[in-house]
């Protein structure tokens, strides 16, 4: 057993997801984070002991054990060369990406551990698998996903319904989608089967996005170590792997 801090790269970090996942590695002394990235050049070099690079300057960042992704597709060839170059795993978040960037993390994964993820929420990953045993085990049932989130998101379905939809689909049902945009609602996601006289509804309810954060965080924990491949969130909710398991 090691006590050194799992080293972090948070690429993205003037985002959103990146601002989140700085304040909330810092509680934790496990975590260190050896270097942030944003797109334009940083203001200061070094803010609250955290060394700051532009984008641009990437390839001079510390080493690292595994890099946080949540930026734009035109920042994901970068980091993930980098990953492949130095050797570290990657846990993205970023969305948008093309099939060509799907299928660079497809021959990445024959030589690093990765994960992609629509959603890096712990519960989401649970209902992921809820969803594809009720869809196997629920033959000729109807499938209907209904998504709910803030006026201001604009993709409709969400990508964490139509990764839902793909576990559906995956146990054998077709779903269909339905989406609401209303107030300052995180993220709701309801997957109902029904059949003659019955009905089940699997239901998510985000309340506060540094879930996001703590998924990815948890992500990173459990992907070190682990053998090169691409995982799923769920695949690492069992906890960490032997680095010679395939």
């Amino acid at each position: 057993m090691t006590n050194t801090p799992l080293r972090l790269l948070i690429h993205g970090a003037s985002g959103r997801m990146g601002q989140a996942l700085l304040r909330l590695a810092a509680d934790h002394p496990d975590l260190q984070v050896v270097a942030a990235v944003t797109r334009r050049s940083p203001v200061q070099r070094v803010i609250d002991g955290v060394p700051h690079f532009a984008a641009s300057e990437l390839a001079g960042a510390p080493p690292f054990d595994v890099a946080i992704d949540f930026s734009l597709p035109e920042g994901f060839d970068p980091v993930l060369a980098l990953c492949v170059e130095r050797q570290a795993g990657l846990v993205s978040g970023t969305t948008g990406i093309s099939e060509q960037q799907r299928q660079a993390l497809i021959q990445a994964a024959t030589g690093i551990p990765l994960v992609w993820a629509s959603n890096f929420s712990l519960g989401v990953a649970v209902l992921d698998e809820l969803v594809e045993r009720a869809a196997s085990a629920l033959a000729g049932w109807d499938c209907d996903i209904v998504e709910s989130h803030h006026v201001h998101k604009q993709d409709a379905p969400s990508g964490t319904a139509l990764t839902l939809g793909a576990a559906a689909q995956k146990g054998g049902a077709e779903p269909h989608y339905a989406s609401l945009r209303a107030g300052d609602i995180v993220g709701e996601h309801l997957v109902q089967f029904t059949g003659l006289g019955e009905r089940i509804e699997l239901t998510h309810r985000a309340t506060n996005r540094d879930i996001f954060a703590r998924g990815a965080l948890f992500a990173a924990r459990q992907l070190n170590g682990r053998a090169p491949g691409s995982y799923r969130v769920r695949d690492l909710l069992a906890g960490p792997a032997p680095a010679s398991a395939g």
